[in-house]
């Protein structure tokens, strides 16, 4: 039984979970005002859309860098800004990234503000975390690369095991721990968000769901 937000209730004899999740936002000022006209969120997606352009990526991970390694064979110049005082990424990554004659990576660095002229991004002012004094860097666009939210917070007082960043942990027949209820996409454990998985996880999942009920008689 799954019970709506409007109190309306849904019975089924199996449930499939396929909320997906969210790009992990910066939460500073002008991110949202100049969403889709500056920052992006998939650097494959927009990343050709900034050709011949300044850009930055925020993020030091495997997703960051790797973000910065493409953007480089598109871009003018891309700038890594990094909370940490190192980098997250694989070290085969990081020397990847830094033999690029236009990269510049920025650790250390707390972004505070998204700049635009009111139609679309112009630069980006962040503080060095060491002596707190603020910089711009100017720039057409900004790749957020700081990971994926599940979407899957209904689900904390449930039964249904997450792992500790909110994805539902599934096997390979995309069980969860509950009988009769089934996840897949984005919102699981499995690797490597992208739509194609996402749709062999769903075909997976509806398989399973079906052989679950003719196995249990119901």
């Amino acid at each position: 039984e799954v019970e709506l937000e409007n109190g309306a209730k849904l019975e089924s004899k199996t449930v499939i979970l396929s909320t997906g999740a969210r790009w992990r936002e910066m939460n500073v000022p002008g991110e949202q005002e100049y969403r889709t006209r500056g920052v992006a969120y998939c650097p494959h997606c927009d990343g050709p859309l900034f050709k011949g352009k300044r850009v930055a990526v925020i993020g030091g991970g495997n997703s960051g860098v790797e973000a910065a390694i493409d953007l480089a064979g598109i871009v003018e110049h891309v700038t890594l800004v990094e909370f940490d005082t190192k980098l997250r990424a694989d070290q085969v990554l990081q020397n990847k990234l830094h033999s690029l004659p236009n990269t510049t990576v920025i650790m250390n660095a707390l972004s505070t503000e998204v700049l635009g002229d009111g139609s679309q991004v112009t630069g980006l002012k962040y503080k060095d975390r060491a002596t707190d004094e603020e910089h711009v860097v100017e720039l057409a666009g900004i790749f957020v690369q700081i990971g994926l939210l599940p979407n899957t917070d209904f689900l904390k007082d449930s039964e249904v095991e997450l792992t500790n960043r909110g994805e539902i942990i599934v096997n390979d027949r995309n069980e969860t721990n509950v009988k009769g209820v089934f996840a897949a996409g984005d919102c699981t454990t499995v690797p490597y968000k992208q739509i194609i998985i996402a749709t062999g996880e769903g075909a997976k999942a509806s398989l399973s769901a079906f052989d679950y009920i003719i196995r249990s008689g119901q």
